[in-house]
């Protein structure tokens, strides 16, 4: 069984499980299918809005296919987040892509 397949088994057991879900997220981004993870990381945010990887690889996603409005949304969610949770790295890495996001780069 392929790892999309496993983890997809997984999600139909419990769609609220946060871990398979980013990983689901990230075989679909490994995969190239950027449509599919995007969905997946929106998922999992939905599931648990303090799951601080699922904004910052969303908004990196994003920035990638300069969807750069989207991004800059996605990152803003992942600075609450961070902040609600204590990641002074994942804030930290978040505000440096917003900030390029906000200076045109």
């Amino acid at each position: 069984m392929d790892k999309i397949a496993m983890l997809t088994t997984i999600l139909q057991q419990n769609p609220a499980d946060s871990f398979a879900r980013y990983g689901l997220a990230m075989a679909h981004l490994s995969d190239g299918n950027t449509d599919a993870a995007l969905t997946e990381f929106d998922a999992t945010i939905q599931h648990n809005p303090d799951y601080v990887p699922a904004y910052q690889m969303a908004g990196q996603t994003l920035a990638k296919l300069h969807r750069t409005d989207e991004a800059k949304q996605r990152l803003t969610g992942g600075l609450g987040a961070a902040q609600r949770t204590g990641n002074r790295h994942a804030a930290s890495e978040m505000q440096a892509l917003l900030d390029e996001l906000e200076l045109g780069y």
